[in-house]
């Protein structure tokens, strides 16, 4: 990777969003875990925090996936979801990860992420949610929906 242009990496990223950025951290981490970490990625939070743009939910997913270690991945969906349901009361994804990893049993942590982003992506979207169609719709508060299918 390290050998490769920002334009190579952009060519073979372009299906994602902000590609011209993401091809500059990709040089950037490579850069950086060659030099700082021997060429390994690291197994830690604090560790994969520091690297050029990688945030909390991408290093919570290194560390779920890669390592099999403990983690929860809060993207948009989780966020919104979680504060949906009640399940959290929190404004960012960081204070909704931490609110979780107070109050959802460990064994689910890693698991959270991929059933919700599923289902927010599909149901519970972020506008006029599809509550008539969810299997779940009696028990859940509907917070911050206005509008609904």
């Amino acid at each position: 990777m390290i050998r490769l242009t920002p334009q190579q990496i952009e060519e073979a990223i372009y299906p994602v969003g902000f590609y011209p950025t993401k091809a500059k951290n990709i040089l950037a981490i490579c850069q950086a875990l060659l030099e700082k970490f021997k060429g390994s990625i690291p197994d830690d939070l604090d560790s994969l925090l520091t690297l050029r743009g990688v945030g909390r939910k991408t290093a919570n997913l290194v560390i779920t996936v890669a390592y099999k270690k403990l983690g929860i991945c809060v993207d948009t969906h989780v966020h919104r979801i979680s504060n949906r349901w009640g399940l959290v009361k929190t404004k960012t994804p960081l204070e909704t990860e931490m609110a979780l990893r107070a109050i959802l049993p460990k064994k689910h942590w890693v698991y959270f992420n991929d059933i919700l982003v599923a289902y927010g992506q599909n149901l519970c979207v972020p506008l006029s949610p599809f509550c008539s169609r969810c299997k779940i719709s009696s028990f859940c508060p509907q917070r911050g929906v206005s509008s609904r299918r």
